[in-house]
């Protein structure tokens, strides 16, 4: 995992992320500059062979869910196709964090945040790149595992979005036990 900075050049993934459908993570624009807006904010891009295939990013949410709130796992993007491994293919593998985003792109979020805020995740129903997905599959998972609940719906950036709030010591729960493949395998 690489903090954001302007010197990494970000061309191959940002070509890639637009080929997969991922706008979000398409451009410069979407991916940093939207995010940079925030009062407090990071981006962080995930490396396999030297090679950029993941983004996260996380930044004050206080102007929607009150003080010490985050929003994490936004502008997430896994381009898996250049992965030696297949990802997120069962809800087991999703609660038990057998997958990138859950041994990666959440800790290097839960990191950064202040231990003692309000986190949040956010969804949506919309088709653009797998969004829909996350939306009806990973966080239907997270919440019947409890490491996630559903708070509310909102306008949030000129979408309907889903707002979610993250429970840390859930996640760790199954992350402490399960921690094996993907580590290996990176």
């Amino acid at each position: 995992m690489q903090e954001y900075n302007e010197k990494l050049d970000l061309s191959f993934f940002y070509a890639e992320a637009k080929k997969k459908g991922f706008e979000n993570n398409a451009t410069k624009k979407m991916l940093v500059d939207s995010i940079a807006k925030e009062k407090h904010w990071n981006v962080w891009i995930l490396y396999y062979n030297c090679i950029p295939v993941g983004s996260v990013a996380a930044h004050s949410f206080d102007d929607v869910m009150g003080n010490k709130s985050y929003r994490i796992l936004a502008r997430t993007c896994v381009l898996s196709h250049l992965l030696p491994f297949n990802s997120l293919r069962s809800v087991n593998q999703i609660i038990h964090h057998q997958n990138v985003t859950g041994q990666f792109l959440i800790p290097i979020c839960l990191d950064w945040v202040p231990i003692d805020s309000n986190l949040y995740i956010t969804s949506n129903a919309n088709s653009v790149g797998s969004q829909r997905l996350v939306h009806s599959i990973w966080c239907p998972a997270m919440e019947k595992s409890r490491q996630i609940k559903f708070v509310k719906e909102i306008n949030y950036r000129n979408t309907i979005q889903t707002v979610w709030e993250f429970f840390p010591k859930e996640f760790f729960k199954f992350y402490d036990n399960n921690m094996n493949w993907i580590k290996c395998k990176l």
